[in-house]
Formats: structure tokens, sequence, C-alpha cells
């Protein structure tokens, strides 16, 4: 890995949705077993350009999600190698039979994009806020699950699946994330990235909630606390290692992810924590719930998302962390 880290918490100028774009052209100037794929999304994806430019590559199928994936796994077959995207509860749990089995059990290389991740769906509504969609895509056996944290991470990450083989899930934000790396840094997938240093605990954080960990590290550092916090940005394969190195070193650990905490981040680390070193655990995330329309701001507050939600979540592990030393 070599990464570097932006300053201020600042949004991206550049939209996700822009940089999964511009790095698919660059990769399919290069590479013509590069085929885009989408359901009746691509501008919306602002996948026009990729099409524009490379008609013959760039299949939009229709409302037909699970088709989509079939045709996917049809392409991987013949050598291709497909990028297949739709928003994210439909590039899930609408087509999950057909990740199942006509690409994963297939054995086949197939590239499933799922955007809008969680409250991030916003105005769309609960019918398109998957707060469910790593926990399906969990099942899957061999799937490699990653979400890019932006666009810098994003690119580094397509990039790096398009010479890897098997059936990936790419959870990602369509619009400006907040930048947290600077461009031209380098991930390794299933490994961890740590942001910030603590002792008296560690909060493992995806997605929108990385930004949101960091702010929380800052408000209980006024009050004296020290929090590590750590971009889980691959879930499947977890990186265990990192687990368990911050649980005995921190001896508290929070996960905090824009997702259901049913069989996500928070249930992926509980799994490795009570099998391997077991301390007080707290999970921040959606609590058995459909989502609704608005905007984010009010969402992150009406699901339980914000800094604040992850710095009570702290206090409560490190109390209990306290009590056993009692």
């Amino acid at each position: 890995m070599s990464i570097k880290l932006a300053q201020g918490g600042r949004p991206d100028e550049l939209e996700m949705r822009t940089c999964y774009c511009n790095t698919l052209m660059e990769l399919a100037a290069r590479d013509d077993r590069i085929v885009v794929l989408d359901a009746d999304l691509m501008k919306s994806m602002g996948m026009m350009p990729f099409k524009l430019k490379y008609p013959d590559r760039a299949f939009d199928v229709g409302v037909q999600e699970a088709n989509m994936i079939g045709v996917a796994a049809g392409l991987s077959a013949t050598g291709k190698v497909p990028f297949a995207h739709s928003f994210g509860p439909f590039a899930t749990r609408r087509c999950f039979d057909q990740v199942f089995l006509s690409a994963a059990y297939a054995r086949l290389n197939v590239r499933i994009v799922g955007s809008d991740p969680g409250i991030t769906a916003a105005y769309n509504g609960g019918t398109h806020m998957p707060f469910e969609d790593l926990g399906i895509m969990r099942n899957v056996p061999g799937i490699t699950i990653i979400e890019p944290t932006d666009a810098a991470m994003l690119k580094d990450i397509v990039i790096q699946t398009a010479d890897l083989y098997g059936v990936f899930y790419i959870r990602l934000l369509r619009r400006n994330a907040v930048r947290i790396y600077e461009d031209g840094s380098r991930f390794e997938i299933g490994k961890a990235v740590p942001l910030r240093d603590g002792t008296d605990a560690t909060v493992f954080a995806m997605g929108y909630l990385v930004n949101e960990s960091l702010r929380a590290a800052d408000m209980l550092a006024e009050d004296g606390i020290s929090l590590r916090v750590v971009n889980m940005f691959t879930l499947k394969p977890i990186d265990k290692e990192m687990i368990i190195k911050c649980a005995e070193e921190t001896g508290a650990i929070v996960t905090a992810e824009n997702h259901s905490i049913i069989n996500g981040l928070g249930s992926a680390v509980a799994e490795v924590l009570s099998e391997h070193c077991p301390v007080p655990l707290r999970r921040v995330g959606v609590r058995d719930m459909f989502g609704e329309v608005g905007p984010v701001d009010y969402l992150a507050k009406r699901f339980g998302l914000t800094a604040e939600d992850v710095a009570r979540n702290v206090r409560e592990a490190i109390e209990l962390k306290a009590q056993r030393k009692r």
C-alpha cells in the first residue's frame, strides 16, 4: 500500500460516478476485454461517455437486473471482463440467484457494482435504499466485497479488480464523497487502513461512516478520549489480523456502517472478536428498519449514523471495558 491522507474532510470535486466512468474508459483504451453493463441507468451512473466511445462494449439491458447478471456471466465465459451496475438493492436482492449460480458457482469473472448505498439513496426512498445488500452478498462463497471511500480509492480498486479473477461486489456512492485520500494512493484489497491512532477504543468504519468516525474522534479528543479510526473498506475477506490487533491494544471496539447492523460490518467484526479476542463491542448502523425518503443529513440522524452516534457508542464501549476491570 502507498497511501497519502487528504486534509480537511472536504467534499471531493470529482463525483464517484465520473471517476468510475473515466477509469473504465482508461482501462478500455488498453484492454479490449473491458465491457460494461447497466440496467437502464447509464445516464444516472454517468456512463454515457463510455457508451459513446465504445458502443460495442456497452450493454444497457433495460430494467432486467437478473438478466444483466446472466449476460455478464456469459461475457465472462467468452473472456471478457464485465462491470455490471445497478442501484444497490437491484444489483443484489433482485438478482441474487443469478449472482450465486450464474457468476459465483460457475467460477466466472464478474464485477457487480451497486450504487447509492444506504441513506445516500436519499429521495429515491425505501425501495431504493439498500440496508441489506452487504449482508446478502456476504453469503456468496468466494466473493470479494469492497466499499471504496472516495474517488481516489475507487480508481485504484477498479484498476485492481480489472486484473483479478472472481466475483466482486463494489458498493459506491454515485455523487461526491468526502475526500479522505489523495490521488495516486494505492490500497491492498483485504487489508484495512488505519486513519488515526488511539488507545482507548477502536472504530472500524466503512463508506459514509468513515468521515463521521473521524469527526467523532475529534469530538472525543476534546474530552481526553483517544479513538483509533480504521477504514475497513473490504468487508470480505475481512482483515482479521487488524481486528484482533486493535482489540488487544485498545480493548473496546465500535463498528460504523451505512447498512443494517444485521450481517454487515458489525456482524463480521463480532464473529472475529467472539472467536479470537472477546472485548466490548458496540455497533453503529441501521437497526432492523426499512429506509425512507429524505435528505442524507436527516436520514443520518433518523437512523443513528452521525458522528454523535459514533461518539456515544464509543463512550459506551469504553465504559463496558472499565466495568470489566472493576
